[in-house]
């Protein structure tokens, strides 16, 4: 089965190649280091090193504290983080300069992926969430090195997907040397297609155990200052994070409902990624509404009804400046992103039905009283104007999401002491 899982990439190679020209039209970054995705690391290891594989921006972010434990606890190792996309590969750069290497995965095909191992060196490869390559645990398994599934989930869409090749997916996760699961239901479904029960352990979502910067707030109540109405008052500020193609016309149709009731309110509006910055900006002109481009540092004036948040990694800020948030992938079946950061910074959060990508963590927030679920332009309108116009609510449902955070928090350190028994490193570990 995996030779002819194989085959079928090497097949679909001129597709894939294709498809990075493609997306490259949108963002040009894609035809950058097109020869990493062959194998060709931008860089040949002396020393050993730690691989962790984190897809774009989101798992970065994820995964931040954990790299920072990483270059911490083996600094004999080199400390090397892969990415797929180019914004996830600028996150990195943003967030660890030169202290951490970084290139793209090349493609899960055995000759890029023994040419990218004998360049990188790792002990160990650390796989973020849901990142199963088949022939990357394939070739570590024969080659010795250990391969851990970190704050791993497995939803029961992607298990039911898994089961249709049971043959397959059971010799790929008995190959795992560790599985952290987020949670029981994660941890049983591994077991079931085929993870040793020894290698699974359940340790939370390290999600929870981020840390904001101390002076997140301050930034956001000084640019909060600057957001007053045509009477000199504070406004009532709603974000819309990470939203997608199919979100972004419900977004704005729910604004428009807002004003009628909150006139002053103004809508943040994140895209999730950067090449739609300048469609959305289009697309709410269309609609008449005054917009504001962060990127531009341009005055947010009393006029200005959706202040566009088209810069990367300062989405945080925005959440913090925030009355009240909703985060996108969710109202269409895309799984959803990352609640907690509004819900760690006390901001009352919502979310689509879709959140099959995080649904331990949404179900979390919900059961504490700090979430909503919604699922059009009316629900999502009502819990806005319920937050934006009830301050005793939206404080106390804010206060349960920051007490959620807080009451979840570990799963760090106990995947740190699993992975204690997992990394050897030692520098004066052969070349391979």
């Amino acid at each position: 089965m995996r030779l002819f899982y194989t085959i079928l990439l090497w097949m679909a190679l001129p597709l894939v190649v294709t498809r990075l020209y493609w997306r490259s039209l949108k963002a040009p970054d894609y035809r950058q280091r097109i020869a990493e995705r062959f194998g060709a690391a931008p860089f040949r290891l002396q020393r050993p090193s730690i691989l962790l594989h984190a897809v774009s921006v989101g798992e970065t972010q994820a995964a931040q504290r954990l790299i920072r434990e990483l270059l911490k606890r083996w600094p004999d190792c080199e400390i090397v983080a892969t990415t797929t996309t180019p914004t996830g590969s600028r996150r990195v750069r943003e967030l660890f300069g030169n202290s951490v290497r970084h290139s793209y995965l090349p493609l899960d095909l055995p000759p890029f992926l023994r040419r990218f191992l004998r360049r990188a060196r790792p002990v160990a490869v650390i796989l973020m969430e849901t990142e199963i390559w088949p022939n990357l645990i394939y070739v570590c398994a024969r080659e010795k090195i250990p391969v851990v599934l970190a704050n791993a989930r497995l939803s029961e869409r992607s298990a039911r997907g898994y089961a249709r090749a049971r043959g397959f997916t059971r010799r790929v996760f008995a190959d795992l040397s560790l599985i952290a699961a987020q949670h029981e239901r994660d941890a049983r479904r591994f077991i079931e297609l085929g993870a040793r029960p020894e290698a699974v352990k359940v340790t939370g979502s390290i999600k929870f155990d981020f840390r904001l910067p101390a002076s997140l707030l301050e930034q956001a109540e000084a640019m909060r200052r600057s957001w007053n109405d045509a009477d000199g008052d504070g406004r009532m500020v709603w974000v819309a994070a990470s939203t997608h193609a199919g979100e972004d016309e419900i977004v704005l149709a729910v604004h428009r409902s807002l004003l009628e009731s909150v006139p002053n309110a103004l809508l943040i509006l994140a895209p999730r990624h950067p090449e739609r910055f300048d469609p959305v900006c289009l697309l709410a002109e269309t609609e008449g509404f005054r917009i504001q481009r962060r990127s531009t540092d341009a005055w947010v004036d009393a006029a200005t009804q959706v202040y566009i948040g088209d810069t990367m990694g300062e989405l945080p800020l925005l959440i913090a400046a925030s009355d009240a948030a909703f985060v996108g992938g969710s109202l269409i079946e895309r799984g959803g992103h990352n609640v907690l950061e509004p819900a760690a910074l006390g901001v009352p959060v919502c979310f689509g039905p879709h959140m099959f990508n995080f649904a331990a963590i949404a179900q979390t927030l919900l059961e504490h009283n700090a979430a909503i679920e919604v699922h059009d332009v009316d629900s999502l309108a009502d819990a806005m104007r319920g937050w934006l116009s009830d301050a005793s609510t939206r404080t106390r449902q804010g206060e349960n999401g920051r007490q959620a955070v807080a009451a979840n928090r570990g799963a760090l350190d106990q995947l740190l002491t699993l992975l204690n028994a997992v990394v050897d490193c030692k520098p004066d570990n052969p070349p391979r």
